[in-house]
Order: C-alpha cells, then sequence, then structure tokens
C-alpha cells in the first residue's frame, strides 16, 4: 500500500491505542467547548442538563442557562464536531483513490461550488431585500449542497473517457478546470454585490456561528452513511493504492468502486462546506498525520482520521469562540496552524526525494 510520507516512522501507534487516545482528547475537546464562553457552566452542571434531554432528571439550572446549552453550544458543537470527522474522512479517501498526497475534499470542485451555490443565494436575497426564504441560513445551505453535488457529477462526467473509466489524473484536472470557473463566477458575483460583499467573504471564510440542530442533522444525515459506504471499501481501497492495473488483476472493479467512494466522500464534504463555509487544511493535513503514526492501511486510517478531524475543528472552533479576542472565521486559524504543519511535511518530502 502507497504512504505518501516521505520514509516511514520507526514506530507506529496501535490503531486502536491510537483510537483510544484520539476519543479521549475528543471528550475533552467537547468539555471544554461547552463550559468556556461568555456563560460557563460547570462539569456537574453539563452532566445534569444532558441527563435531562434524555430521562426526567432535573438539572436544577435556570431556563436560559439550560436554553444556552442545549440550543446554541450543543448544536455548534455537534456540527463543528461533524463536519471536522467528515473533512477529514474524504480527505483520507481522496489521497488513497487519486493516488495524490495534495488531495483533499476541495480536489474536485466540492468546495468552489459549494461557495458558488452559496454566493448565488446570498447575492440573490440581497436582490429582493431579504425579507424571503432566500435570507434564511438555510437557503444558502441547501444552495451551496445543490450546486456542490452538480459539481461533483460534471467532474465524473468530464473525467471519464470512451472506456467509461475514471483515472486519478483526469479527475483531478476536471476538478481543477471547474474549479477555475466556479471561482471566476464567485469572484464576478463578489463584485456585483458591491457595499455587501461582506456577508458573502465572511461565508467563504468558514464559520460555526449561529449552528442550529437543523445544520447539524443535515451535515450528520450524509456523514454517517458516507462513514459506513467508506468504511465498506476500505480493502478495496488498500488494492487499488496498488495502482489500477493491479487492482482489476486482483478482482476489484475499480470503476465500480472509485465511483462509490467518490460519491460517498464528496457528498459528505459537500455537507460539511455547505452549513459552514470553506474551512481549508483539516481534509489536507489530518489524514497526513494520521498515516504517519499509524500506516496506510485505510481500515484504520480512515476512523482515525475521521476522529482527528473532529477534534482538530472542534478544537479550532472552540478557540476562535472562547479563547480568543474577537470571533474570527474558523477557516482563518485552520489555516494560520495546518498550513506550516503541511510545509513541515513538504519539505521532508523534498529533503528524501533530493537523498534517494
Amino acid at each position: 500500500m502507497t504512504s505518501f510520507l516521505p520514509g516511514q516512522a520507526p514506530r507506529r501507534l496501535s490503531p486502536f491505542i491510537l483510537g483510544l487516545v484520539l476519543l479521549a482528547a475528543l471528550f475533552l475537546v467537547a468539555l471544554v467547548s461547552l463550559s468556556s464562553g461568555y456563560m460557563p457552566y460547570t462539569a456537574g452542571e453539563i452532566k445534569d442538563v444532558l441527563l435531562s434531554l434524555i430521562s426526567d432528571h432535573d438539572s436544577g439550572l435556570a431556563e436560559n442557562r439550560t436554553m444556552v446549552l442545549v440550543q446554541v453550544r450543543l448544536p455548534r458543537l455537534v456540527t463543528a464536531m461533524v463536519s471536522g470527522a467528515a473533512l477529514g474522512l474524504s480527505g483520507a479517501v481522496f489521497q488513497g483513490l487519486l493516488l495524490n498526497p495534495l488531495a483533499d475534499p476541495y480536489t474536485l470542485g466540492v468546495s468552489s461550488g459549494a461557495a458558488f451555490g452559496a454566493s448565488v443565494v446570498i447575492m440573490a436575497s440581497m436582490a429582493i431585500g431579504g425579507a424571503s426564504f432566500l435570507a434564511s441560513p438555510l437557503a444558502a445551505t441547501m444552495g451551496a449542497f445543490a450546486s456542490s453535488a452538480l459539481t461533483l457529477v460534471l467532474v465524473i462526467s468530464l473525467a471519464s473517457d470512451g472506456d467509461r473509466r475514471l483515472s486519478p489524473t483526469s479527475l483531478v484536472l476536471s476538478g481543477v478546470i471547474l474549479s477555475a470557473i466556479l471561482s471566476a463566477g464567485i469572484s464576478f458575483i463578489k463584485y456585483l454585490a458591491g457595499d455587501q460583499v461582506a456577508s458573502i467573504i465572511f461565508w467563504l471564510l468558514g464559520s460555526f456561528q449561529a449552528m442550529t440542530w437543523t445544520e447539524a442533522t443535515l451535515v450528520m444525515g450524509f456523514f454517517v452513511p458516507a462513514f459506513a459506504v467508506c468504511m465498506a471499501s476500505a480493502t478495496d481501497l488498500n488494492v487499488m493504492t496498488l495502482g489500477f492495473r493491479s487492482a482489476e488483476t486482483l478482482g476489484v472493479d475499480t470503476r465500480r468502486v472509485r465511483l462509490r467512494l467518490l460519491a460517498a466522500a464528496s457528498l459528505a464534504a459537500s455537507a460539511s462546506v455547505a452549513v459552514s463555509g470553506i474551512i481549508g487544511f483539516v481534509g489536507l493535513i489530518v489524514p497526513h498525520l494520521a498515516r504517519l503514526l499509524a500506516g496506510p492501511d485505510h481500515r484504520s486510517l480512515l476512523p482515525l482520521s475521521t476522529l482527528a478531524g473532529a477534534v482538530l475543528l472542534l478544537a479550532a472552533d472552540t478557540a476562535v469562540r472562547a479563547f480568543l479576542p474577537g470571533e474570527i472565521p474558523v477557516g482563518v486559524l485552520t489555516a494560520l496552524l495546518a498550513g506550516p504543519a503541511f510545509l513541515v511535511i513538504f519539505r521532508r518530502k523534498m529533503r528524501t526525494l533530493a537523498d534517494a
């Protein structure tokens, strides 16, 4: 199986142990996220409120404090956590499927498609004065998701050759071409928006502000089946990393598996982008770190990337909400933190190639 990182770690962690560590980290970050902010909570208060949701237990908290926890922080936490999981899963699938260490959920134009759809909806709501369904966050979410799904269909159609096969190179090139076209469309929409361009730019930067259970349910509704499909195809994905011809020789229907994985990973990522905007580098850096620590076997790499993505994005959202002065878009923070980390990986790869 292909490993995209230079060299091999002298000692790899057990995937089971690493999974337990990530689960513990996710629990701790979730606890910090719920307890921190303008209205702090103790661990006991959080426990009482959560128990009251599933039983007749009386939390003993004032109604406004219970409402903030249940209707504001919990849906934001779930949305950030599942969005990070979807981006981590998609990044691991794309890197294995396309045999490309730079692949992430945006390689196939998913992010550009979602951004274009949301920008169109936001611009339309401005044009009619904002007094309609188009002015709601749900409308932008629906527009982003529909546009990203259509982009995926177009990418697959463009990448199919005469034998109806899908090569990694043609998929990447098709995604790059459509992304360039859609980015130009987004720039034109921002130009038309004039003084009201700030709302479009804020969405493009990525944020989990004002998340509700509607957005949380939407992301979970696509992530859960996508994760199941990807895990069911993990063994086939291992074989496909050996190369197109080798996989077919070993009995893998590469076209069917590739279509199935592309659809599952792209729809999960597009649902994440649709509710939160563009949050870069999570799907790019997380699979590299998981592969470095636990190896390239996708049967363990996919769930570990999922957990690591959830931890990273929830931690980033908690930081911008509770600890940084002012709430900057979370996409800015992830780029600032993960970008330098990826540069380190890139430099290591260059040194290894130079020494080979």
